[in-house]
């Protein structure tokens, strides 16, 4: 997404959260169709704050609703399942093709995914099949099925008549087969244009063909496509037959989609997490991760409680600062991760940055009250000494709050003086949740230990 199309969603989702009329708020979704692709109104959708989607919603058109739901992510997806009728469920996918249904198909309920199969034609539920020989992580899995391929021996005036019916998109080259429907190579269309009509196809086919194996890794077969130089390459079967095609978009598509669920599982995340997901989920998510990095935690701290019966109690303070500095900054780096990839999208603004500061607060305090409780029973049952816990369990509790609210304001503020936060709000949010761990600890600890 471009920034001046960044900019436009920020400033349309700010506008529709103010409407104060349908008729506007239908006036500003109308424009939204002519500006935007249907990918784009997706992450809008998305964008809004939970309980005013349904409102939304309904101003939608036919066509918005069925492009929409089919870009959304899993869990937002999901939700609006839950939040619809069943007989709007239904007419959202009565149109729906092949390659939609094979992205759908691991999100919504097996009753939906028969429905939409039953709406498919017979040459559909062919290319539904095909798909479906090749596991999700296959090639073969995805391809699109928009390519044209004709006989080696046809004349250039048979192919021009084919051509003159309209091309797929990303088309630069036909493909040509042999009578027993093995692929043999392929045609640019600028040399078909410029031949003779009583020219042989086969005159002109490119001697050498790049061709990706169905079974060939996805990621893989996205990067071939990128370093290719051409707007898709074609994909065969073992016997050599052409099933289908990868085009660059679709290439640029899967590889986003890797970078992006990568940077989400760095952060403890799962890539399709809405960006008001519930309070339970969200908390879910990341209270995982948060147990990983507990374990480590008191992994570093055991080494430097080795020598703990040796030193007094305020140095027992020392042993646990590890615990409660590293707790903060994997909560607060969650929460980076969130609203970093919410600014790039253009899905946070100022109209609903209130709406996620306080659903991450919520978070914060979920994950406080119940990893605040595990880390000081376990501090208990190490020390011995039920003040020492009760001083890290607020720590850790007043910490993880600091760090939902220092996730959601640090890139914010980066992001208005053009900071990119990506690169610098993990560094500021580190040191953020360094100091108030410390000072919060050591406070705590001067207050209760040393009264």
């Amino acid at each position: 997404m471009h920034e001046d199309q960044v900019d436009q969603l920020s400033q349309l989702i700010d506008a529709l959260l103010q409407c104060e009329s349908e008729e506007q708020s239908r006036e500003l979704l109308l424009d939204a169709k002519e500006k935007f692709s249907m990918d784009y109104l997706a992450l809008l959708f998305e964008a809004i704050p939970k309980q005013r989607r349904m409102e939304i919603w309904p101003l939608l058109d036919e066509d918005q609703q069925h492009e929409i739901f089919v870009n959304l992510g899993h869990e937002t997806c999901n939700w609006l399942l839950d939040h619809l009728d069943e007989s709007a469920v239904y007419q959202l996918l009565q149109e729906i093709n092949v390659e939609e249904l094979l992205e759908l198909e691991e999100v919504i309920p097996e009753r939906f995914v028969e429905y939409a199969k039953a709406q498919l034609s017979e040459s559909q539920i062919k290319q539904y099949e095909t798909a479906q020989h090749y596991d999700a992580e296959q090639v073969g899995h995805w391809i699109g099925f928009d390519h044209l391929k004709v006989s080696e021996k046809l004349t250039m005036a048979s192919v021009k008549a084919r051509l003159k019916r309209g091309l797929p998109a990303y088309t630069d080259v036909i493909y040509t087969e042999t009578r027993q429907g093995f692929l043999c190579g392929e045609v640019t269309i600028n040399a078909i244009l410029a031949a003779e009509e009583n020219v042989k196809l086969r005159e002109l086919i490119e001697p050498e063909l790049v061709t990706l194996s169905a079974t060939d890794d996805l990621i893989e077969a996205a990067e071939k496509v990128i370093l290719s130089g051409k707007m898709a390459l074609p994909v065969v079967n073992e016997q050599n037959k052409l099933i289908g095609r990868l085009t660059i978009a679709s290439a640029y598509e899967i590889k986003q989609e890797s970078q992006d669920d990568a940077a989400a599982k760095a952060g403890g995340l799962t890539e399709d997490e809405d960006l008001f997901s519930s309070v339970k989920t969200s908390a879910k998510n990341r209270g995982i991760w948060l147990g990983i990095n507990l374990a480590t935690a008191f992994l570093a701290s055991w080494f430097i409680g080795i020598f703990e019966g040796t030193i007094e109690k305020v140095v027992a303070l020392a042993v646990l600062m590890p615990v409660v500095a590293s707790m903060g900054g994997i909560a607060g780096s969650q929460t980076l991760t969130v609203i970093v990839r919410g600014l790039a999208l253009g899905q946070v603004t100022t109209a609903n940055r209130s709406a996620l500061l306080n659903k991450e607060l919520k978070v914060g305090a979920v994950n406080g009250v119940v990893w605040a409780s595990i880390i000081g029973l376990l501090t208990y049952m190490w020390f011995d000494d039920t003040m020492l816990s009760i001083t890290i369990a607020i720590a850790i509790l007043l910490n993880l709050l600091a760090a939902s609210i220092s996730g959601v304001i640090i890139p914010s503020i980066l992001d208005r003086f053009n900071i990119d936060p990506a690169l610098s709000g993990s560094v500021i949010l580190t040191t953020v949740t360094d100091v108030v761990g410390f000072v919060t600890f050591l406070g705590l600890g001067s207050l209760l230990l040393l009264s």
